[in-house]
């Protein structure tokens, strides 16, 4: 092997993995809120407002009243047409949450930087209502364009049912015809409902749950609208001062054993949530080397959600034996693929994040002139490497040997093996150690005193870290945000300025898409 060592001071390599990260994004690391960052126990001086579609305001009701009641806890909502809504959130920014009557507004109000955090709550289906026992006989849009029928609609601008009907009927080739058989448009769904209930109308274009509690209407599946399907969520503003206590109301409305009882009791398919907790705990398993990359997201996160998240860092190696013995965390993230295959029955569709990269650490200067490998073989060396029982670290190390057929001459002068590579990096700190295999990472802020010596043309030194949520987590919601906090571009910053390389490519996914494990559960 040449003797020509490609030594690199471990700070150069630090700034050369944060280049690509820091000219996407000029944004400083996180802010801590102004308000949500107090005790939550706090909370209950505070009054959250919620922006709410006007479709959903039969099953808020009674979801705002439980959670009054159970917390002490107060809320204001204003219902209105979702458009409505939107352009009151754009202009004044007035509100802690927005809960449209479709999902394409909140993609809209993310667009227009307006809502950051998004939970799933479930879905409602487009069709006709009538009176009960469908007096005309409509059984279809056809039906509607008689001349003996009248018609009200919801404003197709404004409100949310109004805009998919549009949208589905111009694609079929029936909006035009729709529209000037039209009799009258309303600001929102409820008002058309209204208006058959009352005998003012014939039919109208309403969501199936509008009906829920009305037993003089009926609802009607009409064929032309099979497809118009609206997806509820809701949203955290930007403008929201108090997020702790914004987020708590909102995992109080998709809690499973709480606000999607409601959304299913009402007609809705609600999606299957998290249960319920006033200050929920989330466990997460990470690996050692991970500590320095995710810690200070994790701390942001237990404050603007009012959570707690408690953390269990360790060799790899531990934590599946600790897996395998029962203890299941809501999330794992792993020091390399290898560790999660050994455990992942127990985990949902894992996701690859980052790179860390294998390499010889030497005191400054490189005293004894190691250039790769092959030098760890010099007689009376002293290394240290990490145990390939208890870290990936050490798995990844002794396959790195094996690739180069030096294992059996490198074992002869390793004197020590341990868990973590920051144990390795105190052992080279005191003397104890001539030089030392671990990660790139675990050299961070070690830059007076170390250097780090690529290993070259070894594509199994490389170490991939990937991150999945427990399949039986009761948290797999609120894993999922912090996950797309891990992905936020602050976060990026961190794991770069720590030595890893960020693997995602795709951008930040939705909680839902994060946590792999959300299923639609029919009411």
């Amino acid at each position: 092997m040449s003797k020509t060592a490609v030594v690199i001071p471990v700070s150069l390599l630090m700034v050369l993995g944060m280049v690509v990260l820091l000219v996407q994004s000029d944004r400083p690391r996180f802010q801590q809120p102004t308000v949500g960052g107090a005790s939550v126990s706090a909370g209950a001086a505070i009054e959250v407002s919620l922006f709410c579609a006007a479709s959903n305001r039969a099953v808020m009701e009674p979801i705002r009243e439980r959670y009054e009641r159970e917390t002490g806890r107060r809320v204001a909502i204003q219902y209105g047409a979702s458009q409505t809504l939107l352009s009151q959130l754009e202009v004044a920014g007035a509100a802690d949450l927005f809960l449209p009557a479709d999902d394409s507004f909140l993609r809209m109000a993310r667009t227009a930087g307006l809502v950051s955090e998004e939970l799933s709550v479930g879905t409602m289906r487009c069709g006709l209502v009538v009176p009960r026992g469908n007096p005309r006989g409509i059984r279809s849009v056809a039906d509607l364009l008689r001349e003996d029928i009248k018609l009200v609609q919801a404003n197709p601008d404004a409100a949310a049912v109004a805009r998919l009907t549009r949208d589905v009927l111009t694609k079929q080739g029936l909006w035009d015809a729709l529209a000037a058989a039209t009799d009258g448009y309303r600001t929102t769904v409820n008002d058309v409902a209204n208006d058959v209930q009352v005998g003012a109308a014939d039919a109208g274009i309403v969501y199936d749950v509008v009906l829920s509690g009305r037993e003089q209407l009926e609802f009607v599946e009409a064929e032309e609208l099979r497809g118009a399907v609206s997806k509820v969520g809701l949203g955290v503003t930007t403008s929201c001062r108090q997020p702790a206590a914004a987020l708590h109301f909102a995992r109080y409305i998709t809690a499973e054993d709480r606000g999607l009882e409601e959304y299913r009791r009402q007609g809705f398919v609600a999606e299957r949530g998290d249960v319920w907790a006033d200050i929920p705990e989330l466990s997460i398993y990470a690996g050692s080397m991970l500590r320095p990359a995710i810690e200070e997201t994790i701390t942001a996160f237990e404050q603007r959600e009012g959570v707690r998240v408690s953390r269990s860092y360790n060799g790899c190696g531990i934590l599946v034996a600790q897996m395998k013995s029962g203890q299941h965390p809501d999330a794992y993230f792993a020091c390399d693929v290898e560790f999660m295959k050994q455990v992942g029955e127990l985990f949902g569709p894992a996701t690859e994040v980052s790179q860390n990269e294998l390499v010889i650490l030497v005191p400054k200067g490189n005293p004894r002139q190691i250039a790769g490998l092959q030098d760890l073989t010099q007689q009376g060396l002293r290394v240290g490497i990490g145990h390939e029982k208890q870290c990936a670290m050490g798995w990844i190390t002794q396959k790195t040997f094996a690739e180069t057929g030096l294992t059996t001459k490198i074992m002869e002068n390793v004197t020590v093996q341990t868990p973590t590579g920051d144990m390795l990096v105190n052992q080279l700190r005191t003397g104890s150690l001539d030089a030392a295999v671990a990660y790139l990472s675990n050299a961070a802020g070690s830059a007076d005193f170390l250097d780090a010596v690529q290993i070259q043309g070894i594509p199994c030194s490389v170490a991939i870290q990937p991150w999945a949520v427990l399949r039986a987590s009761k948290h797999s919601h609120l894993a999922a945000r912090l996950f797309a906090r891990i992905q936020s571009a602050e976060s990026q910053e961190i794991f770069a300025a720590e030595g890893f390389r960020w693997q995602l490519s795709a951008g930040v996914k939705s909680a839902s898409e994060a946590s792999g494990v959300i299923e639609s559960v029919q009411p």
